[in-house]
């Protein structure tokens, strides 16, 4: 089992349970498991186990014998903690990140943050809220790009089963460089980065197991195969901090960036990366140095800077800039 099966099938039955307010026996929590999750079974035993784990949490769940048996719900105690009390400090927070995550609409997370947005504006004290409204027209969110995942709904709750029941999953993918192809994955998790959703899996067809990342933009279509595949227990927190961007690799490099006075003050304000380093070498230069997995991690970058940045190290990524630049040169000289 992976390590994380067990928790995601306990928080999916806590929503459940909140859901109630007269209770489901044990044979209704099941089948609801079995549908929001996709599963193919589920015996009562291991619900009772994570019902047992929900209250050694501190849960207050609760049994009552009613006319079709016994139920379970949350207790008294439950309730009220669940009850909603928000400063206009805290609605302003909540509301910021609200747009933040804007492109998730359309995903089962866009859904639970306008529920609980819902939630909260129905319960807080008027007078809360207008502070909070006359605070909102003074602060604001901008750059979020203007898309959803609305139409990627179906695709990504087959990935999601996918990833819960280790199954191998044919999708149909169109890259950049390429058209539709049908591919054949086995899901291991979900990534949001930069405002898109991208889904870590293996290609069947690979046959060194390499990891990759799959933009679920370019995801057509996807079906659940009756194939399973052993799951890892990879820390894909790590895995993602080893570079600046969402290419995969087997393993990151340093690239060191020498940069202008300006182009310092910038990477200060706008830091690449939590692990960058920054030096001041004998000769006066400023040197950034920051892992990637891929030089269209580092080369955009590098770019937007203009003149303020160059690329020291590794060669084959300066080679490749300057191959850029010739290009645009060439472009911009046969207008």
């Amino acid at each position: 089992m992976a390590r994380n099966e067990q928790l995601i099938r306990q928080h999916r039955l806590l929503q459940v349970l909140e859901r109630t307010r007269f209770g489901y026996t044990l044979s209704e929590l099941r089948d609801s498991l079995l549908e929001e999750l996709g599963l193919g079974s589920l015996h009562t035993r291991t619900l009772r186990r994570d019902i047992e784990a929900l209250q050694a949490a501190g849960i207050d769940v609760v049994s009552r014998e009613m006319d079709r048996g016994r139920v379970w719900l949350l207790g008294d105690s439950s309730q009220t903690a669940y009850q909603i009390n928000a400063t206009a400090t805290e609605l302003l927070a909540l509301s910021v990140g609200r747009d933040l995550m804007n492109p998730l609409n359309g995903t089962f997370i866009g859904e639970g943050i306008t529920s609980f947005w819902n939630r909260v504006q129905a319960v807080v004290p008027e007078n809360i809220w207008q502070h909070y409204e006359k605070i909102r027209q003074i602060l604001f969110v901008s750059g979020t790009p203007a898309k959803t995942y609305e139409n990627h709904r179906n695709i990504l709750k087959t990935l999601e089963r996918s990833i819960l029941q280790h199954r191998w999953c044919e999708i149909d993918y169109s890259s950049l460089s390429q058209s539709n192809t049908r591919r054949r994955i086995s899901p291991r998790a979900i990534v949001f980065h930069n405002a898109s959703l991208y889904v870590i899996a293996e290609a069947g067809d690979d046959q060194n197991g390499f990891t990759r990342h799959w933009k679920l933009d370019r995801i057509d279509s996807a079906l659940l195969l009756d194939d399973y595949f052993k799951p890892d227990d990879e820390n894909y927190h790590d895995y993602l901090d080893s570079g600046v961007g969402i290419y995969a690799n087997d393993g990151a490099t340093v690239y060191e960036i020498e940069l202008t006075e300006s182009g310092l003050k910038w990477v200060e304000e706008e830091p690449w990366h939590q692990n960058q380093q920054v030096s001041r070498k004998e000769d006066g230069s400023i040197v950034l140095e920051v892992a990637g997995n891929h030089d269209m991690e580092i080369i955009p970058r590098v770019l937007a800077f203009g003149e303020h940045a160059k690329i020291i190290r590794p060669q084959q990524c300066q080679d490749a800039i300057k191959a850029i630049i010739d290009n645009l040169a060439r472009s911009y000289r046969n207008e």
